[in-house]
């Protein structure tokens, strides 16, 4: 019967709005010839006195806001003394819930009035998020109490089909989450099988056996291992590590056989090796509770992992897919009795990234567990293959319950393991910024390759009690300066600076920018600082005082107000070396197309322009570069001699506050000098002078690439080193990848 006067007053409805302004003399059959037809106005009505049309539009606008209370109160007596308040509005939010919807639309569309009776009928859509849009037409019962028009309310009134007692159930498909691999297939982060192997402390009965396994197993000391049961109470579930399924297979003779082991298994991602590039893949967590409204939005049921940093963040709706769904009507049994809507799920797809997982790990290793960074980018692409901060975690912590203690520990940790130090680092570039320096005094301030300096080991050209000192105490005496770059000549580059000023003080500030410096390298998979390069504008701004000479002076050295991240550094070198063209750093190489072919992504280099300089004068830059690791004048011919790959490159100590404060470490290189492939920027903080620790872990980066035994280091650059472990893991297969 419902459904039949639902559809004549739809009949109604449509013959009272067909142009005539009689009311209409068409009544549905068996209902009282007294009753009248009201079509509802577009606009929410306020009519003079109660009337049913008015009960109707306040029940359905405090529906569309969500405004329950206000709902409830316009329901009859009859309808309260069957449903409570509390009642009341979880039967909406647990539909709306369930049903992923996003927003509420309601239009009345007519009233029909019959006595004490009435019925409205309105249009009802729901969008959700995982099933689509919803729309129905459907009815509203209201009755007459004392001189107010209630709603007879039943379920009904949500969706017509939750009428008696039914409610919706919703069936997800979710995609497992796709992988992420390096430029050659090896995976860096993987879905698996994850085994969480603990002790419960009062079931040990060989505690040395005990320690000796998991040590084994899992590389941890024996000592770390007991360190965490040791004061737990003896019955507890203590975790100690976890790791992939596999490992747990192989080992479960052993396991099984020591008394207070136990294991936990449970789906989850896996982060090969102890983590390959951490902070460039980044990690997955459960929905974190502030974002939690807007995953749900997105189709989430709310408990999955997604991504938080790196590119799991970023690639999170191509590594997760996109969710499916089927809506369906359901007894209180729990019995399905009709399917409302459905939609299929979106496949997940990797992505293929940049990295070279050998070159990544070795560099790791290499910046071992100094504070620094390290950066290696293909000269003529801009492809980033391996980026490693330091000090460094391992992803795997963010994965379950035995990475509790080392997640708290990392977090705790001063030294900001999880902070990315390529990207976010800003530092003085201090010497390195000397190509800077030249080439604008080559191009903007008349001056040649050759044009000669004197170098006595000091400079007073801001005065005589202004004095500022070379590195080389005694001086390079008469150089060139072109020689200037390759020696680092702080008085020569005094010199310039003073005189760039001169012609302008936004001479230098300009060739800086030209060169990358001060802004957004063009990455787009993550975020990055852009550094500072100041001028007399910025100063004035920021600091609230005039720019002098001793500030461009500062800057031709690369110290002062000057800020550059490591990445800037290594792009700047890769353009030098491959002829002049600033390309955009990428990490992501490609993302394979969805199963109907759509949807294929593949980077291709992008140039942002060309460094500001000819070509004759970049080839002098290029000689100079070169003579730094070759030339008896170069700051560190004796950190590559022997090397069979000729590296051009500069170095860079820079300045971090007083005089008791000790230098960050820089060198930054291209090789080969003759035939360019790979550009590096190396920098440890607060370490000495970038001859005596960056330079030497630049030679090993390079080979690394190479695949050369990596030489010794001196033993200045042993210091803050500490071993990086990455534990080989079984291979994701890249099958039908």
């Amino acid at each position: 019967m419902r459904k039949l006067v639902l559809l004549l007053l739809l009949a109604l409805l449509a013959s009272a709005c067909g142009g005539s302004s009689e009311p209409s003399s068409i009544l549905p059959i068996g209902v009282d010839p007294t009753a009248t037809l009201t079509v509802a106005p577009a606009a929410s009505p306020t009519p003079e006195g109660p009337s049913p049309g008015t009960t109707a539009a306040l029940f359905l606008d405090g529906w569309m806001k969500g405004d329950y209370p206000s709902m409830y109160a316009l329901l009859s007596p009859a309808s309260q003394s069957v449903v409570d308040g509390e009642s009341f509005a979880a039967r909406y939010r647990n539909a709306l819930d369930t049903a992923t919807v996003l927003t509420v639309t309601t239009q009345l569309q007519a009233v029909l009035r019959e006595g004490d009776r009435a019925s409205a009928a309105f249009h009802l859509t729901l969008d959700t998020a995982l099933v689509g849009t919803l729309v129905t037409d459907t009815l509203m019962a209201l009755s007459r109490s004392g001189e107010q028009w209630l709603v007879d309310w039943d379920p009904g009134l949500i969706w017509p089909q939750l009428a008696g007692g039914r409610y919706f159930s919703m069936e997800y498909s979710t995609p497992t989450r796709a992988n992420i691999y390096d430029r050659n297939g090896l995976a860096l982060a993987t879905d698996g099988r994850i085994v969480t192997i603990g002790v419960i402390p009062g079931d040990i009965q060989d505690e040395n056996a005990v320690l000796g396994a998991l040590s084994s197993i899992t590389g941890m000391q024996a000592e770390e291992i007991r360190g965490r049961y040791v004061a737990a109470p003896a019955d507890w579930k203590v975790p100690i590590a976890d790791v992939p399924a596999e490992i747990s297979i192989e080992n479960n003779a052993l396991l099984s056989s020591l008394a207070g082991v136990y294991r936990d298994e449970k789906d989850g991602r896996l982060y090969p090796n102890g983590g390959s590039a951490p902070h460039a893949v980044g990690w997955v967590s459960p929905v974190p509770a502030e974002q939690l409204a807007a995953y749900r939005a997105r189709g989430y049921r709310g408990d999955e992992r997604v991504g938080v940093a790196g590119l799991e963040a970023w690639a999170e709706t191509i590594l997760a897919g996109q969710h499916g769904g089927k809506l369906y009507v359901v007894t209180e049994a729990g019995e399905r009795v009709a399917t409302v809507a459905q939609r299929e799920a979106v496949p997940s797809r990797p992505i293929y990234t940049t990295l070279d997982r050998g070159l990544q790990e070795q560099v790791q290793r290499i910046l071992g567990g100094r504070k620094g960074a390290i950066v290696v980018l293909d000269v003529n692409t801009g492809a980033v293959l391996a980026l490693a901060s330091g000090p460094g975690f391992d992803s795997n912590i963010f994965v379950g319950p035995a990475g509790a203690v080392d997640r708290s520990q990392v977090l705790a940790d001063p030294n900001r393991p999880l902070f990315n130090r390529v990207l976010h680092g800003t530092y003085p570039s201090a010497s390195v910024f000397k190509i800077v320096t030249m080439a604008a005094a080559l191009e903007a301030g008349g001056m040649e390759v050759d044009t000669p300096f004197n170098c006595p080991g000091y400079w007073e050209g801001l005065g005589p009690g202004a004095r500022k000192v070379c590195w080389k105490a005694d001086g390079h005496g008469t150089i060139t300066l072109k020689d200037a770059l390759t020696a680092s000549c702080d008085v020569t580059f005094y010199a310039v600076g003073q005189a760039l000023d001169q012609l302008g003080s936004d001479i230098l500030p300009h060739y800086a920018r030209g060169f990358g410096f001060g802004q957004a390298t063009g990455l787009q998979e993550l975020l990055e600082d852009v550094g500072l390069v100041p001028d007399p504008e910025w100063k004035a701004d920021v600091i609230g005082e005039n720019w002098w000479v001793g500030d461009t002076v500062n800057l031709a050295i690369g110290q002062g107000y000057l800020l550059v991240t490591p990445l800037q550094v290594a792009r700047m070198l890769a353009a030098v070396g491959n002829g002049g063209t600033l390309y955009a750093p990428y990490i992501v190489e490609r993302i394979p197309p969805l199963p109907n072919g759509e949807g294929e992504q593949i980077t291709h280099p992008r140039s942002m322009g060309q460094l500001p300089i000819s070509a004759a004068h970049l080839a002098a830059i290029q000689e100079a570069l070169l003579g730094v690791t070759t030339a008896s004048i170069g700051t560190v011919p004796h950190r590559f001699a022997g090397l069979t790959i000729p590296v051009a490159g500069k170095t860079g100590t820079a300045e971090t506050g007083g005089p008791e404060s000790i230098p960050h470490s820089w060198f930054a290189a291209y090789a080969p000098a003759n035939a360019p492939e790979i550009a590096i920027a190396v920098i440890v903080e607060n370490i000495g002078e970038g001859a005596t620790v960056a330079a030497p872990l630049t030679r090993q980066v390079v080979e690394a690439y190479y695949g050369l035994p990596l030489s010794s280091l001196p033993p200045q650059a042993e210091e803050g080193y500490a071993p990086v472990t990455l534990t080989p893991l079984p291979e994701a297969s890249t099958e039908g990848q």
